[in-house]
């Protein structure tokens, strides 16, 4: 706790001298090795310290030349405002545009801004091919058989290891493994609500989560959503009397990237635990952040059950092997039946790789880096968007995810926006698609889930000249 005050401290004050201006942009900052000396502190201390400023976007490190105050902290763009959607639910699902975005998903001619994951030359292919080849030789059946109800043992085994990292203590015996974060949404939400019953979630959503939703029979209220903070508390109580279920994706949610404070969790928590009403937790982005810590979870303040924790390896793994969790509470014999009816079991194969590369601490290896290249990339995407994109358009300021919201003017229409980019081999994601309601016609998601490079601050610099074509 001494060394946690002691960085944190540190980094404080020197946060402090670059919002004053003592620290100016460019500004070169001491080694690593004289910041042990001038604070008599160790070597990891001194790491976390300029850990913590990159993850505020507050100095950025050059390879063999050490750490600068970033160009970023002086030219921030504005933030979006908070979120006002209709207090009333509405089911008006954009179908049509949803279609268009989606449909682009795997065309390697196109620079797919459009889609939240990461590319796949920021994976650990090669060896998760091994690990798929171990566990063809190490199971059963060579894994053709069907896994226990429940999911594999080691899988959930990790996994509840894993939840120590965000104030969990999963037991392995709380987890039932499914085909991905929407296959454990899905089955949170038939277990949970009937057509007719009203869901809160943030505004904007991401799209998969409103369309299953709607296909449920379910009304959707959207809550205003701070860009930074997430939900405003005030309006999710006075939904209370309204909603039936909750869901909420806390952690660097796509498309904004906010991430709920730590007190509005807890309070959360506590206020829907006291009204009776359950809470989907997604926590499928929250092992990406920028800082030195990962955000606790919702689950981490869940006293009586209420509170159903999801996630999976689809953002930051392997989407396509389709290999997610939940954690139930007391909601556990529900989501079992529903699992053997709908599914019987998940895949042997993928959940038993996945297993071993958890296992084998290859996993935390490859977040680090990852985490590192998305926070390096959405440092690259504002810089290109500050030189090349429209007077007055905003963005959020995410400290985690895959997700980068942009704000143009009123006079800007995305969806069109979209037709245009997608005959220049852009596709970007309209923020119409993020909502059931009429708003954020003038916004969209970017994904800063693409290796940086030339190529893609050419298409950014191109996007910004059609949009400013628009006005």
């Amino acid at each position: 706790m001494g060394n946690a005050f002691l960085y944190s401290e540190i980094a404080n004050k020197i946060a402090k001298l670059i919002s004053n201006e003592v620290l100016k942009p460019g500004d070169r900052l001491p080694s690593v090795r004289k910041l042990c000396q001038e604070h008599r502190i160790s070597m990891n201390t001194a790491k976390r310290v300029f850990l913590e400023l990159e993850g505020q976007s507050l100095i950025e490190s050059k390879p063999q030349s050490g750490y600068f105050v970033s160009r970023l902290s002086y030219h921030k763009l504005p933030l979006p405002e908070v979120s006002k959607p209709s207090a009333v639910s509405n089911n008006k699902e954009p179908d049509e545009l949803i279609r268009k975005v989606y449909a682009n998903m795997g065309k390697n001619d196109l620079t797919l801004f459009s889609i939240g994951v990461p590319s796949n030359e920021l994976l650990p292919l090669a060896k998760l091919n091994k690990e798929m080849m171990h566990a063809t030789r190490e199971l059963r059946d060579s894994g053709t058989g069907y896994e226990q109800l429940q999911g594999n043992e080691k899988l959930r085994r990790m996994i509840a290891a894993r939840s120590l990292s965000w104030g969990g203590s999963l037991h392995e015996n709380d987890l039932v493994t499914t085909a991905g974060g929407m296959n454990a949404l899905s089955f949170c939400m038939m277990a949970l609500g009937k057509p007719g019953d009203t869901i809160a979630m943030e505004s904007p959503c991401y799209p998969g989560i409103l369309q299953l939703a709607a296909s449920m029979g379910l009304k959707v209220l959207e809550l205003p959503t701070h860009p930074t903070t997430g939900i405003e508390m005030e309006a999710l109580k006075k939904a209370i009397p309204k909603i039936n279920l909750c869901l909420l994706v806390p952690n660097f949610n796509t498309p904004l990237g906010s991430c709920m404070p730590d007190e509005h969790k807890k309070e959360v928590v506590e206020l829907l635990s006291k009204h009776h009403i359950p809470l989907i937790e997604d926590d499928i982005y929250g092992d990406l952040y920028f800082g030195t810590q990962r955000p606790k979870c919702c689950k981490s303040f869940d006293e009586d059950g209420t509170v159903l924790w999801c996630s999976s390896v689809s953002k930051t793994l392997a989407p396509g092997y389709r290999v997610g969790w939940v954690a139930p509470g007391r909601y556990k014999d529900q989501i079992l039946k529903l699992k053997l009816v709908h599914a019987i079991s998940s895949s042997t194969i993928t959940q038993e790789a996945v297993a071993s590369f958890l296992k084998s601490g290859r996993y935390e290896n490859h977040l680090r880096k990852l985490r590192q290249t998305l926070q390096s990339n959405y440092q690259h995407y504002i810089r290109a968007i500050t030189e090349y994109f429209p007077e007055g358009t905003k963005t959020t300021r995410p400290q985690g995810g895959l997700s980068l919201w942009v704000e143009f003017d009123k006079k800007i229409n995305t969806a069109e926006l979209f037709d245009i980019a997608i005959k220049q081999k852009i596709s970007i994601a309209p923020g119409r698609i993020f909502t059931l309601q009429n708003q954020f016609e003038n916004c969209m998601r970017l994904s800063i889930g693409l290796p940086w490079s030339e190529e893609i601050r050419q298409k950014l610099k191109l996007l910004g000249l059609l949009a400013a074509s628009m006005l």
